[in-house]
């Protein structure tokens, strides 16, 4: 990447920035709480990415992780007065560990196997919450409903005020933007390398000295943290968590995001959320007796037009577009073209 690409990006960056500032003022309140909801399942579908597209194990259970940050952060908030900021991160540390103890089965289990023994947690761990035993603390059936953290200070911009939902927005965003950091100073150097490399040659990796089964217990760990912030994020934005909230649904529809979002990217989750927010929305706005039949068409529609994912197509007009600008020489002018194939000794052939 050159200066001029360089400086570009972060002009982009920053405009962009300040537009996300703006924008819970441009709309209403259930515009605000949808988009909240988006960023909430970009940090659960950038989670499930780093296990399933870095590291290639298949997951189908990551909504029972969800829940359990949600509960985690509920219970705190609900039972013991904890703010709200500081259940996030008792959520991380919880979620890594059940996320760690659920990477040793991975150790033995790959593709379908591994599939199959996540989707029993996701089965599981609903009919858990509901349990006689420890329903005094989850509330059984019935869940727990919480209370809105309300602004620390009054705001007007643009004649809205600052609502609890506008609050909340701007720290989702700033959890966010913090989560997409973490991810991306993780997988941009040594660890990134070895998860690709455990997830495309096992075998050579070990060779090359890679710990695999530290790595894909870790990997499930850091993978299951990202998702339980992401629900306790959930938790404190709907006020309310029940059983019925994490459904197997809930795991799918992660996975769903990881795809139309594109694998082994970062900001494909970004899309992939968006997605998942508003498609069944739409889905079901253009047929109420069908949605989802709907909904699946969107779906095909998508995976033919972008095998890759959004991600993966937004790089590539990128990367066209970076192919047809030319590139400047010191002196302000145009590259000469390269020469063509005849010109060359060997008449452009190998």
């Amino acid at each position: 990447m050159n200066t001029i690409d360089r400086k570009w990006m972060w002009v982009g960056g920053l405009v962009l920035l300040a537009f996300l500032l703006v924008l819970p003022f441009l709309v209403k309140n259930f515009r605000v709480f949808q988009l909240n909801m988006v960023m909430i399942y970009a940090i659960a579908i950038l989670g499930l990415n780093i296990l399933t597209g870095y590291n290639g194990q298949i997951s189908l259970g990551h909504g029972a992780f969800y829940a359990i940050g949600a509960y985690v952060a509920a219970m705190l908030m609900a039972y013991g007065h904890w703010p709200f900021w500081l259940t996030l991160p008792v959520a991380a540390v919880v979620c890594f560990g059940f996320g760690y103890l659920m990477g040793f089965p991975a150790l033995r289990l790959g593709g379908h196997y591994l599939a199959l023994a996540t989707f029993a947690l996701a089965l599981a761990v609903p009919q858990l919450l509901k349990y006689k035993a420890i329903e005094s603390w989850t509330g059984g059936v019935m869940g727990i409903v919480l209370t809105k953290p309300d602004p620390p200070f009054q705001l007007t911009v643009l004649g809205q005020p600052l609502s609890q939902d506008r609050w909340l927005y701007f720290v989702t965003l700033a959890v966010m933007l913090l989560m997409f950091l973490l991810a991306w100073r993780l997988l941009r150097g040594r660890v990134g390398r070895a998860l690709i490399a455990i997830r495309d040659h096992p075998i050579a990796a070990a060779a090359m000295g890679i710990n695999l089964p530290v790595f894909k217990s870790l990997t499930f760990g850091v993978s299951a943290a990202f998702t339980g912030v992401a629900g306790a994020l959930g938790a404190v934005v709907v006020a309310f968590v029940s059983p019925d909230s994490f459904t197997v649904f809930l795991s799918i529809t992660l996975l769903v995001g990881v795809v139309v979002g594109g694998l082994a990217t970062i900001h494909g989750a970004i899309f992939g959320a968006f997605f998942i927010q508003f498609v069944p929305h739409w889905a079901e706005d253009i047929s109420k007796s069908a949605p989802w039949a709907i909904y699946g068409v969107f779906l095909i529609i998508l995976m033919y037009v972008m095998p890759t994912g959004a991600a993966g197509l937004i790089d590539r007009v990128l990367g066209l577009f970076r192919r047809s600008t030319p590139t400047a020489t010191p002196s302000g002018l145009s590259a000469p073209a390269a020469a063509p194939a005849s010109s060359h000794p060997a008449g452009g052939k190998l």
